[in-house]
């Protein structure tokens, strides 16, 4: 693990690996997750792939500011990471609602997006009211330091029954580093963003990945995206649930080296 301090003076803990290739594969975990929740995936990943995983501000070991988690905070430190890094272009791979992240940093500075991978996205969450519920029945009430169990539940909840168990565990360790007031300012930051008319404007090659057991983000979104963006395809993964790296890593590891051929030719 390395650590690296941007412009802001903000500090962001990530891993990186491969060979210093352009364009890198830079990672961005969904909410509450840390840089090791693509651990799989960096573990099959060839060895001269340029990957760089990121503990996004709030979470894992990288700085916790009191405020700033916006979609469009989070989308803030993307440029600066990048600059930090000496990466000029990247294949920029975001989960769930860090997939809006991701996006937003294809539509306010598309020169340094390549191409974008979007696993398990949402259209927008804006006003959900199954998130409504969680934010004000839930995350209004949770206090630091967040219970190990809340986390697990979490971390079990959101994924499928097949994931292994010392997986979890490792997922579970990261989760109860994010504090109380950083679950209710990411969440309530995804009730506010909606990007879906600007994303016409995204140019870049885009690849969605969604399992058909998805109980958190539906194909109805998948295929509205597809059509919203103009360089967009949608791979279906059979059976799995809203984390299709944790379920198929091989596969995903696969499909992100396939797409990075892609965009580099």
């Amino acid at each position: 693990m390395s650590a690296v301090t941007l412009a802001s003076g903000l500090t962001l803990s990530y891993a990186h690996q491969g060979i210093a290739a352009d364009p890198p594969l830079v990672l961005l975990p969904g909410p509450t997750d840390s840089w090791r929740s693509y651990q799989p995936v960096l573990d099959r990943l060839p060895p001269e792939t340029h990957a760089v995983s990121v503990s996004q501000r709030g979470h894992g070991d990288s700085d916790k500011p009191f405020g700033g988690y916006r979609v469009e905070d989070y989308a803030a430190d993307v440029v600066p990471l990048l600059d930090a890094c000496g990466i000029d272009r990247a294949v920029i791979a975001g989960h769930s609602g860090s997939c809006l992240v991701a996006r937003r940093v294809a539509l306010d500075h598309p020169e340094r997006v390549a191409g974008l991978v979007l696993e398990a996205s949402p259209t927008t969450l804006r006003d959900d009211a199954r998130l409504v519920d969680f934010v004000e029945v839930v995350l209004a009430d949770l206090q630091d330091p967040i219970s190990p169990d809340f986390a697990r539940s979490f971390v079990t909840g959101t994924s499928s029954v097949g994931i292994p168990r010392d997986l979890v565990d490792l997922l579970a360790e990261e989760v109860v580093k994010v504090p109380a007031h950083v679950w209710l300012g990411t969440f309530a930051g995804l009730l506010r963003y909606d990007d879906m008319t600007e994303l016409g404007r995204i140019a870049a090659p885009t690849l969605l990945l969604w399992g058909d057991a998805d109980g958190v983000v539906s194909r109805d979104m998948q295929d509205q995206l597809v059509r919203s963006i103009a360089d967009a395809e949608l791979r279906v993964y059979d059976d799995v649930g809203h984390t299709p790296r944790w379920e198929r890593p091989a596969q995903f590891s696969r499909d992100l080296v396939g797409f990075l051929h892609r965009v580099v030719r």
